[in-house]
């Protein structure tokens, strides 16, 4: 299970340094990460919103190391262990989509964003999903 720990606070880590590049001016892969109606962007984050997303991940990287006992945190084992279930409940979710501009249900296709978003994101929400009950899981065993 220390494989999957470790990629998963990996890949969480890389996701919130990627979201903090961006708050701090970086535009490489902005425009791929942004769902697209009719050529233009559907919303523009604000800055307090990629900051948001950053702390996010960073805090989703800090759960995992805790659920899996990689470092201690002054947090009964059960919180831990409900805040790994919601999180993996949150990306399940993401994978699935809201079924209009995100997931792998939605409809409005044909954009970056959407071949993206079919290719990479989605899948890899799912997989984050599962790598996350799998630690929760393991953290009983």
């Amino acid at each position: 299970m220390n494989i999957i720990t470790y990629l998963l606070i990996a890949v969480f880590l890389c996701l919130s340094f990627l979201h903090f590049y961006w708050l701090l001016g970086g535009r490489f892969g902005q425009h791929a990460a942004i769902p697209e109606i009719d050529g233009k962007p559907a919303f523009q984050p604000s800055a307090l919103a990629i900051l948001t997303v950053a702390i996010g991940l960073m805090l989703c990287a800090l759960l995992i190391a805790a659920i899996s006992n990689v470092i201690s945190l002054p947090i009964p084992h059960t919180a831990l262990s409900w805040l790994s279930q919601a999180l993996a409940l949150v990306l399940l979710l993401r994978a699935v989509g809201d079924f209009r501009l995100v997931g792998f249900f939605k409809r409005i296709r044909g954009s970056r964003f959407a071949y993206l978003d079919t290719a990479i994101y989605s899948p890899l929400c799912l997989m984050l999903a599962i790598g996350v009950a799998m630690v929760d899981l393991a953290a009983y065993v």
